[in-house]
């Protein structure tokens, strides 16, 4: 029986060992995060102040914090926030990335005025200029997740145009051309569709690198409100206890980590999978 399309994919994707470790640790702090509600044992803002940085045991597998707080609870619920922010970062810089990219390598005219401004922005390192953002539009999840995409459309935009000037100059392109098929349809249905390869393995890289910036941003004090639990909230409320109570920056620490170097994971085993002169070295 043939096998079907998808499934000879996955099974191409995860003949890496590493690749599917990845896939797995991700999943399983994803549905730790969508289903935190049912799975986290205590409240994430349930204050208990006589128990009070706690180590852990088996009433609290990851200890308590500063006022008491389940650590276990808040890592499991400040994934949704950390994922959450990381995830809306992907689409803003997705679709505002591919769309100038599109344009910038279509219409030759736009190509320079985009790449100048897009060459600028990447001249500033990434948590500058985010720091500056978030600094001008305030601190929230909404103004931090506006700010990351600033940071990283230009990169999305790069990869996208320089796709697409190669794409553009394919045969089938220029028949379309001369069918009269319309600009509209052609960069959407023939470019974009032959594009979305690279694209969709700079997302899996930009959805780490939100996750880390988000964190580095809470850390710092100028991102998401520190009411709001996040790894990256969690990281700064504790590290004046983290000499002596080293588990409530220890283990928000930890799930940054596995949740991007999963997602780098994935997405270097993607890259592999989808750029044919690498795939022939599989």
């Amino acid at each position: 029986m043939q096998r079907s399309p998808t499934r000879l994919f996955l099974e191409r994707l995860f003949r890496r060992r590493l690749v599917l470790i990845a896939a797995l640790i991700l999943l399983v702090v994803v549905v730790l995060a969508v289903f935190a509600p049912l799975i986290a044992p205590y409240s994430p803002t349930g204050m208990r102040v006589t128990q009070r940085l706690r180590p852990p045991s088996f009433t609290n597998w990851f200890g308590t914090d500063e006022f008491g707080r389940d650590v276990l609870s808040r890592v499991i619920y400040g994934g949704r926030a950390s994922l959450g922010i990381g995830l809306a970062v992907v689409v803003a810089s997705m679709v505002a990335g591919t769309a100038l990219g599109l344009f910038a390598g279509y219409f030759r005219v736009l190509d320079a005025p985009v790449m100048r401004l897009v060459d600028a922005m990447m001249s500033l390192p990434d948590i500058l200029l985010a720091i500056f953002l978030v600094a001008v539009l305030g601190g929230s999840a909404g103004n931090v997740v506006l700010a990351l995409a600033v940071v990283y459309t230009p990169r999305v935009t790069r990869v996208v145009r320089s796709s697409t000037l190669v794409v553009r100059e394919l045969p089938f392109v220029e028949a379309a051309r001369t069918l009269g098929v319309s600009t509209w349809r052609i960069m959407t249905v023939h470019i974009l569709l032959n594009v979305a390869s690279p694209v969709l393995v700079q997302a899996t890289f930009i959805f780490a690198y939100a996750v880390l910036a988000e964190a580095g941003l809470s850390f710092l004090g100028v991102g998401v409100p520190p009411e709001i639990p996040t790894w990256g909230t969690m990281i700064a409320a504790g590290q004046n206890y983290a000499d002596r109570s080293m588990w409530v920056v220890l283990f928000p620490g930890l799930a940054i980590v596995l949740a991007a170097l999963s997602l780098q994971v994935l997405g270097d085993g993607l890259r592999d999978m989808l750029d044919p002169k690498l795939r022939k070295s599989l």
